[in-house]
């Protein structure tokens, strides 16, 4: 009889993994979102980012591309869902305190960032109604349903936008121009679809376009930036990718030891001969307009 090989599962009715959000939000904001730092200049530039701009960013995470639109001399107020990431960004933007003034491109006097849990809204949104640029960095399209929780955010903070606002959606590009696609394929195989398991999938085309629609939103253009992934070693790769979330539902499915073991073969193909990991990748953003 031919031996059948059977990979365990967590029970659905298991609970899910401990994960240490402090050290995930720090892997985040020291290792991982400088990857995308090419993607926010160029939609800073394209939009031409500056003294005139209210910015609204959503999924903040630890607010490094807040950061590069404030010094631009951008108003700036950030949302993310996660206490650590905020924590973390509230240390790289208010360094001396939320009532500390901020100075921004020319040295001139700014109104402080602004991070909240929530997109502003009540006596808040009042307050700050009349956004020109909404923008959203964290891929979409990554995780199955993704774009649904991304329509609710929109949902409750496009009243606080003004008529004409750019609001920015970012995707991953065609699978066969980003290297880490390979890499990621690791969550898809790991999750269990069984459990309701969120894994990662393949960016579709139209997944911008689509969110877009859904929020009532106008398209105004597109563009592709290269955002290589270079880490130091592979310890780094491993725990920048980790700190995505897009390994979660891996996790949860098997262990992460597994997670890790899978993750760090993976990887293997793109160690170069000094030991760093060098990942070539591509990534599409969608311009829309408030009506």
């Amino acid at each position: 009889m031919t031996p059948t090989l059977v990979r365990r599962h967590r029970s659905s009715a298991a609970p899910a993994p401990r994960v240490d959000r402090c050290a995930r939000a720090r892997d985040w904001s020291e290792i991982q979102e400088r990857m995308l730092v090419p993607l926010h200049e160029a939609v800073y530039e394209r939009l031409d980012v500056g003294p005139g701009t209210r910015l609204l960013g959503l999924r903040c995470g630890t607010g490094l591309a807040l950061l590069t639109a404030a010094a631009r001399g951008a108003e700036v107020t950030g949302v993310d869902s996660s206490p650590e990431r905020l924590a973390l960004a509230r240390r790289r933007l208010l360094p001396d305190g939320p009532r500390a003034g901020y100075a921004g491109r020319g040295g001139r006097a700014r109104t402080a960032p602004r991070l909240l849990a929530d997109p502003p809204g009540g006596a808040a949104g009042a307050e700050t109604a009349g956004y020109t640029l909404v923008s959203v960095f964290e891929p979409v399209g990554c995780l199955a349903g993704d774009a649904e929780g991304l329509g609710e955010l929109l949902a409750a903070a496009l009243p606080g936008a003004a008529r004409g606002a750019a609001v920015v959606l970012v995707g991953w590009g065609p699978p066969e121009r980003c290297a880490t696609s390979s890499v990621l394929r690791v969550a898809a195989k790991l999750a269990d679809p069984l459990c309701g398991a969120r894994g990662w999938r393949p960016a579709l085309r139209d997944d911008l376009e689509e969110v877009a629609e859904r929020a009532g939103l106008r398209p105004d253009g597109s563009g592709r930036v290269s955002c290589p992934f270079g880490y130091a070693d592979l310890d780094s790769a491993v725990r920048g990718l980790l700190s995505t979330g897009l390994f979660d539902a891996a996790i949860a499915a098997t262990d992460a030891r597994q997670v890790d073991k899978e993750l760090t073969e993976a990887l293997h193909p793109y160690r170069r001969a000094d030991g760093t990991v060098w990942m070539p990748n591509v990534f599409r953003y969608l311009v829309a307009r408030v009506p």
